[in-house]
């Protein structure tokens, strides 16, 4: 099996170096992240200006741009025939309700997926790299189902507590919860005296209930959740066809 990796925390972060080792021990890895943490890029790709790939000493490729864009210039420019599966992460952090609109994570395993490769994203709950070890073993422990009777192509969210290995309690399938509004940005002063903003925390929980994300972590599982691409809100698809008569 041939993995591509990535993350949108750049290439010397701890769970990206977890992950690629996890990876290593069971299939032929390639490695392209971003030179930098680009947490919080969504699906963007880099559009106003080239991009530079480099190598590392331990030959994981960097690149100065987006999750999105390390992704797209792998199966386009790098690798010379696509992988059989794409892993992101180890994230330092959850990725789970609505931060997954945000995640750079998810969008890099999301780029593979537009693509048609199957997809998982891994996340920890808390920031830290607190047992990031464990969490890469149960990485490895999930891509070694192969989901070979699942639907493919498919894209996965997985969230993983931090936690001991032995303690970690079996992955649920679970739906994404919803968060509370964003807090208020945080206005300061540059040292000019100009006005400057930095974007507030997340909201709290709002729907945490049985059957999220929010839910089985809680309870020390690894939460998985399928997702999907098709934005279309299909239950007002008639109501808008009755407007524009």
């Amino acid at each position: 099996m041939k993995i591509l990796i990535s993350n949108d925390d750049g290439y010397l972060a701890p769970g990206l170096i977890a992950l690629a080792d996890a990876m290593a021990a069971i299939a032929d890895i390639v490695v392209v992240a971003p030179d930098s943490n680009r947490s919080g890029s969504s699906n963007s790709l880099t559009l106003d200006r080239p991009l530079s790939v480099y190598q590392a000493a331990n030959r994981f490729y960097f690149i100065n741009g987006t999750p999105s864009d390390c992704v797209h210039i792998a199966l386009t420019g790098i690798m010379a025939e696509p992988p059989d599966l794409i892993v992101s992460g180890i994230n330092q952090g959850q990725n789970m309700g609505d931060d997954t609109l945000y995640s750079g994570t998810v969008a890099a395993a999301t780029e593979g997926f537009l693509f048609g490769i199957p997809a998982i994203a891994f996340s920890q709950v808390n920031k830290g790299w607190d047992q990031v070890d464990a969490a890469a073993r149960v990485a490895r422990d999930i891509v070694e189902r192969r989901f070979d009777t699942y639907g493919k192509p498919f894209l996965l969210n997985v969230n993983i507590p931090n936690l001991p290995y032995e303690q970690i309690k079996p992955p649920v399938a679970t739906r994404l919860g919803k968060r509370h509004q964003s807090e208020a940005v945080i206005k300061a002063q540059d040292p000019h005296g100009r006005d400057i903003y930095w974007i507030g925390p997340c909201g709290g929980q709002k729907d945490a209930g049985e059957g999220t994300d929010f839910h089985a972590t809680a309870l020390g599982h690894v939460s998985i959740t399928p997702l999907q691409i098709d934005l279309t809100h299909t239950a007002q698809l008639e109501a808008l066809k009755k407007v524009l008569v």
